[in-house]
């Protein structure tokens, strides 16, 4: 089995009401009521959103056949389909390493510009043609290298200004929200004159800080000028639903965000498994309202749609990793999401006198209500993640709420059968304003009196390993595309025509200033990766020229590559070097090496050479100018790691 590639770069083949004054001491008892009330005030609704982004996380997404392509973007954005998505959120890219790849920036140098590179425009191309009314959000993890005075620099600001602009005037896209640098903390300065260059542009992109955590509220409260500048303050995971069940409210800085009279957003949240962490999910989205009046909730990712050797593979809302079979999986969180997007329209209003914990009890689990801006329809979400045991609810409408047919809609997080999943159960018409339903432990609910909600139903293919042989020369593509499959992890791989006298196209490595880096993410050479990880006994090789004095790897078998380790991409390595070496060693954590063999061979600049390497059971075999070089005994890592959010 041969996989044969032609480039100019480092290629890694691998192959988240009040309740009426009952003392409940336990689990809730028959008779308890929630009131709905049409005249209750509170917060207005901003949206539920996935992120595309930190790390290259829709990447392989782009490279699915168009029908399976489109099924898996009508999941995540279709209204009143799947979860009915109101916000995407993106990573301006800056070709750095932002935790499991690196997006393509729109500047790679003062005076270059490409508004067309990467995925992330067709990505919210894709989601406002399926949804007018999306919000769009930009973030940056890493940046160019060229910026004079770093990231917290008027280069930066200049940078972004022109990616919201040309969103509009290229893809036809109004760019809602801006951010600054992710979980990197903030300057200030460097924020006032961000929206003051907004709006001298003329642009109402609104700003979101800082991305971060809580602690920004001090600084909030305390700056006029600062809070000035600032529409929404973002927070990362704010109240401990990763792990468990946290009391948000007990946050040292909660009561201070609430006084600022600003949005409060869970501007990332999630970092869980499609399927596990749909119960974390179902708390969060109703108690980030209840515990701190949070009013958005950010889901990263929006998609696992990159290789699961890469870290914190099936973190997203569903699956989508295997574009050469088509296969894609729609997750409990993708219902979890649609309980609360099919049923309730950014610019609704919560009704705090109407969101609650069941008897009191925060292990009962929690409701929040929501109402229309006509204040007749209303729809109340109820998660019971932690109840022990069944509980019966009147519900009790009041103040002028529609006392009309409710349609009660459930999905079981803890089955395993997809059946179970954002199923209408049933309608009910109330009863002078009264009507009473029985809650499962483990379920979410929605009780509204609105309709049109539905649940697609598709079939995409089986899984299925990529074919071999697998061969690639890139003539096929336009200069500048990213070609089917190839997932950079650091640097700016993209077709370009071959140079050292080669005619056609070839894959080559296109920025020779270092990025700067996202504080998070890790600094390793650029790397690309190709290929199924299931791969295991096979041969690969590919043509490499070097431009500049360095060297080149090829690598095989590939474990896993270390979001924070400096180099640490866990496979075989063969190295050629422009000084005349070349070494074959395996990576294994932290960047650990150990060589298997080592020699000299002509390589130089300008010129081509081809290196390869072929896996047999416990054998590997380097080849460079298809000479064998060495021959070395394999241990680790034998079979892709799996790792993350699995």
């Amino acid at each position: 089995m041969n996989h044969s590639t032609r480039a100019m770069a480092v290629l890694l083949p691998f192959m988240s009401m009040q309740l009426l004054p009952i003392a409940i001491p336990q689990a809730m008892a028959q008779g308890t009521t929630i009131v709905i009330s049409g005249t209750g005030s509170g917060r207005a609704f901003d949206g539920i959103g996935g992120l595309s982004g930190g790390g290259g996380t829709s990447r392989l997404l782009w490279d699915y056949p168009a029908q399976q392509r489109d099924e898996i973007l009508d999941y995540l954005f279709l209204p009143h389909y799947g979860a009915s998505l109101q916000i995407l959120k993106v990573e301006i890219g800056g070709d750095a390493n932002s935790t499991n790849g690196a997006e393509a920036s729109h500047m790679r140098s003062r005076t270059d510009s490409n508004f067309t590179r990467g995925y992330e425009w067709w990505l919210m191309e894709q989601a406002k043609s399926r949804n007018p009314n999306i919000k769009l959000y930009g973030l940056e993890w890493g940046s160019p290298g060229w910026f004079t005075g770093g990231f917290w620099s008027q280069d930066n600001i200049n940078y972004i200004i022109s990616w919201i602009k040309h969103a509009q005037s290229d893809h036809d896209l109004h760019i809602d929200y801006i951010g600054g640098w992710n979980e990197s903390g903030w300057d200030k300065t460097w924020y006032e004159n961000l929206k003051t260059a907004l709006l001298n542009n003329g642009l109402t992109t609104k700003v979101v800080a800082a991305d971060n955590g809580w602690n920004i509220a001090g600084d909030l409260s305390s700056d006029a000028a600062f809070k000035a500048a600032v529409d929404i303050m973002g927070v990362h995971y704010p109240c401990g639903y990763l792990s468990g069940e946290q009391n948000c409210s007990d946050n040292t800085y909660t009561s201070v965000a609430e006084g600022l009279g600003i949005p409060v957003w869970g501007s990332e949240h999630g970092s869980q498994n499609y399927d596990a962490g749909a119960t974390a999910l179902a708390r969060a989205l109703n108690r980030d309202y209840i515990d701190s009046r949070m009013t958005a909730y950010i889901n990263w990712s929006l998609i696992a749609a990159w290789y699961r050797t890469l870290p914190y593979y099936g973190c997203g809302l569903m699956l989508a990793d295997q574009p050469w079979s088509g296969y894609y999986y729609v997750a409990k969180s993708i219902w979890v999401m649609a309980h609360t997007a099919q049923f309730a329209e950014v610019g609704w209003h919560y009704v705090d006198v109407s969101c609650g914990y069941l008897g009191g009890v925060r292990t009962n689990g929690s409701y929040v209500t929501l109402k229309s801006t006509n204040a007749k329809d209303y729809s109340t979400i109820v998660e019971t993640m932690d109840a022990a045991t069944p509980q019966t609810v009147t519900f009790a409408v009041v103040g002028g709420l529609s006392t009309d047919t409710v349609h009660v809609w459930a999905s079981n997080v803890n089955s395993p059968n997809s059946n179970d999943f954002f199923v209408h159960l049933s309608d009910i018409l109330p009863v002078g304003g009264r009507f009473n339903v029985t809650l499962q432990p483990g379920f979410v609910y929605t009780i509204s009196t609105t309709t049109g909600q539905g649940k697609g139903t598709t079939s995409p293919p089986s899984p299925s390993t990529m074919g071999l042989p697998y061969t690639e020369n890139f003539d096929q593509y336009a200069i500048g595309a990213i070609p089917s499959y190839f997932d950079a992890i650091q640097g700016a791989f993209e077709v370009d025509s071959c140079h050292g006298g080669r005619t056609g196209r070839c894959l080559r490595q296109m920025i020779n200033l270092a990025p700067l880096e996202w504080p998070g993410g890790s600094p390793t050479p650029p790397l690309a990766v190709v290929g199924d990880p299931g791969w295991s006994n096979y041969s690969v090789s590919t043509d490499v020229l070097l431009e500049q004095t360095g060297y080149v790897d090829l690598i095989g078998r590939l474990g896993t590559q270390s979001q924070s380790s400096p180099g640490a991409s866990q496979g075989y390595h063969l190295r050629v070097t422009s000084n005349g070496t070349w070494s074959l060693f395996k990576e294994t954590a932290g960047g650990v090496d150990t060589q298997l063999g080592a020699g000299t061979a002509t390589i130089g600049l300008n010129s081509w050479h081809k290196i390869s390497l072929s896996f047999n059971a416990d054998t590997v075999q380097a080849f460079v100018d298809s000479v064998l070089a060495t021959i070395g005994q394999m241990t680790v890592p034998m079979h892709p790691a799996k790792w993350g959010c699995l």
